[in-house]
């Protein structure tokens, strides 16, 4: 008898999943996917898995000694340079964290995305398949008690400390994730290593990207667009550097920190390479760029196309770097895979710099265009010459930036797990006082209700509030939210957002409320605590049902809050209050609906989630200039499913009001008159298909109590989401 196809259907081609996407037939839709990330779906771990308690089981000076050994045993097949994995891995660590950017908290190494696509087959991640593979038998050995993400980390840690220099500590608590973050914008380019999408004007990057190239981490080290030119090539690195949150200090100590160690790999065409880790054959097991030139490995390596090292001994913390940059005069030259680097003129220092594999070999150190950016851009030329007089204060700043680097997006330092914590606080960790005394309890809530109840003080008023302070968190970077109470701080308090006649009264009268109970109350409220318990108290008027609220949040001071990190926080839209900045309606670039999306994802909520809160916030009357749009109900401040029921009526028709299709009326399909006001952000609930099943699931007769109950539940999760 004759096999047949497996497969249903006689003639079937392909299977499911094959084909053109949604997005392919329709590229303009709304992408609600990244509003799934926050599943646990693709997770194979058990739902109860505490990450913490199973780190804190293991002996991590074990883990320490292992991490230490690995640096030395070399592997035939990707033998160490010099013998000694460290700037290896220093260079897996640093392309893990320094995705990092400031705009909107996403990228770094907090979630060992760089397991997956894209990042795992980025052009400038090259040959870094080989690093996390070296570091398999550690993760086998400890299996889910050590998380890729701190591995990724952990390993280049290691690896400084190896070569002579002791950092400023480190800190273990990354959770892996388990599929590619698909909410992150990398950039709209369609070929690696372009940037022709991605800069306007005067070299204007594009926000909230931080790298200069498609592909890259940072800058092209060849300058800018393969431009051998210092000069501008500086322009990029401080634009680059400073999205990700590091001054002009903290650039010149990582870069010329980190090229102290190791060396760059050219040693034949770039063509000899093959397929990425993501295009590669299946018998290849994950691991990509293949090479054709000679042996592939050792000495025939090519990576960036570069070639050779930037100090005399690679594998030691010293300042050669610095003694080779001002020491020589440099001219320029090409690699023999023909990429742009520099060399001592005259041939100078060709007989200083070890083979990274052939002891019997010299050869003189090299630089790349951007290396001599720290000497010809003034700035920079400063801050080098300082360190290279001064060796051990480049240690030093190497050491905290670093550590920033490594540490930036996870968060607050209760997150840290450990035994190498660093004793210093820093201010870009956006600390918090602890907490002092006893926290509120149910008689102090129950006497702080009153004198709200007994204020001028609207639902609407102190719901606006607490959305503000509390909506400010980012997911990407466990950034912002309600503790600290910095909305009554500068940059916040002045954001233009919140610089509206409602949210000041309710600070002033929240202000004299808190000074009034603290004054007659020996158990003291924090105003963080006032704030989000203002909003909860207004619910439950609205709503006739409990709101929970956990107290225990403190108040930063300004000396605590670093004002230009801070302003990353501030929000260009919150469609949750129907508010677009300037920037964004002069330009229109991007709609509405988009920003909404991005704006839930940062705040970790899910479909239904979101839709339930911008239903709820605009019966409760929270639109940021108080206007009427989306506010669909005869009741306000009154939480009701009245929001989707008017939205869905058969009896309204919309039309636009302008060209720009911003705003919209709704019209009585009998006579014409004028029933409600929207705007994209409210009719995207009613046009989007997917968003329009969960508005009529809400808009249904039963389902009243339903919207109340999980209006509170996402309510209570904005409002706690940095309670961590």
């Amino acid at each position: 008898m004759t096999g047949k196809c497996p497969f249903t259907g006689t003639h079937q081609k392909e299977v499911a999943g094959a084909g053109k996407t949604n997005e392919d037939w329709w590229p303009h839709r709304l992408k609600l996917n990244i509003l799934r990330q926050h599943t646990s779906a693709s997770n194979p771990m058990d739902e109860n898995f505490n990450y913490s308690e199973a780190f804190k089981k293991i002996n991590q000076k074990e883990l320490k000694k292992d991490m230490m050994n690995l640096m030395t045993e070399s592997q035939d097949w990707w033998p160490a340079d010099y013998g000694h994995y460290g700037p290896f891995f220093i260079r897996l660590s640093w392309h893990a964290a320094g995705t990092y950017r400031s705009g909107d908290g996403r990228g770094g190494a907090s979630t060992g995305n760089q397991r997956f696509a894209p990042i795992n087959s980025w052009p400038d991640n090259g040959n870094l398949d080989k690093a996390r593979r070296l570091l398999w038998p550690l993760k086998q050995k400890y299996g889910s008690a050590v998380s890729w993400a701190d591995l990724f980390v952990y390993a280049g840690n290691c690896a400084i400390e190896s070569m002579g220099l002791k950092t400023a500590g480190f800190a273990f608590g990354r959770e892996d994730i388990w599929h590619p973050e698909e909410d992150i914008y990398w950039g709209s380019e369609e070929k690696w290593e372009t940037n022709d999408k991605r800069y306007t004007g005067d070299r204007e990057l594009e926000n909230p990207l931080g790298a200069a190239v498609m592909g890259l981490i940072y800058v092209n080290p060849e300058g800018p667009n393969g431009e051998p030119d210092p000069l501008k090539a500086a322009k990029d690195i401080r634009e680059t550097f400073g999205r990700m949150g590091m001054n002009d200090t903290e650039t010149v100590a990582l870069i010329a920190g980190g090229h102290t160690f190791g060396k760059c790999h050219g040693a034949g065409p770039g063509k000899s390479l093959g397929a990425e880790p993501e295009g590669a054959k299946i018998s290849q097991q994950g691991l990509g760029w293949k090479s054709s030139f000679n042996s592939g490995v050792g000495k025939d390596t090519i990576t960036s196309g570069l070639e050779g090292a930037w100090t005399n001994n690679p594998i030691k913390w010293d300042n050669g770097y610095f003694e080779n940059l001002f020491g020589y005069e440099w001219e320029l030259t090409k690699s023999p895979a023909g990429a742009h680097q520099w060399k001592p003129k005259g041939d100078a220092g060709k007989d200083t710099v070890p083979d990274a594999h052939d002891k019997n070999i010299k050869h003189a150190p090299m630089m790349a265009t951007t290396d001599l950016s720290l000497k010809v851009d003034p700035a920079y030329e400063k801050i080098s010459k300082d360190f290279y007089q001064n060796p051990d204060k480049l240690g030093e700043e190497f050491a905290k930036a670093w550590f920033k680097l490594l540490h930036r997006d996870m968060g607050p330092s209760t997150l840290y797990l450990g035994d190498e914590l660093p004793n210093e606080e820093y201010l870009w960790q956006d600390p918090i006082p602890k907490q002092q005394g006893e926290l509120i309890g149910a008689s102090e809530i129950k006497n702080l209700k009153e004198m709200m109840s007994k204020s001028n003080l609207s639902v609407s008023e102190l719901v606006t509030t607490a959305w503000a302070s509390a909506s400010t968190f980012r997911g990407s970077d466990k950034r912002g939210g309600a503790n600290g109470a910095r909305i009554m701080l500068e940059p916040q308090r002045n954001w233009e957002i919140n610089k509206t006649p409602r949210i000041d009264k309710t600070l002033n009268e929240l202000e004299k409320i808190k000074d009034d109970f603290n004054s007659q109350s020996k158990i003291k409220v924090s105003m963080a605590d006032l704030i989000v318990l203002g909003g909860c108290f207004a619910i439950e008027k609205a709503s006739k049902k409990e709101v929970p609220f956990r107290p225990g949040r403190m108040d930063a001071s300004q000396e605590q809050t670093d004002i230009d990190s801070v302003n990353f926080l501030k929000p260009m839209a919150d469609g949750f209050r129907n508010y677009l900045s300037p920037d964004i309606t002069d330009s229109f670039q991007i709609k509405p609906e988009d920003l909404l999306i991005d704006q839930a994802n940062l705040l970790t909520l899910t479909a239904p989630e979101m839709s339930v809160l911008i239903a709820g916030m605009r019966v409760l009357d929270t639109n940021y200039d108080q206007s009427e749009l989306g506010v669909f109900t005869k009741d306000k401040e009154v939480l009701s499913n009245d929001f989707f029921r008017n939205l869905l009526d058969l009896n309204t028709s919309w039309e636009e009001t302008s060209s720009k299709e911003d705003e919209f009326i709704g019209k009585d399909v009998k006579d014409g008159s004028e029933k409600w006001r929207g705007s994209r952000v409210d009719l995207i609930f009613g046009s989007n298909s997917e968003l329009r099943a969960i508005s009529e699931f809400y808009a249904s007769d039963d389902s009243q109590q339903r919207f109340i109950d999980d209006f509170i539940k996402a309510w209570d999760k904005v409002m706690n989401l940095d309670r961590f």
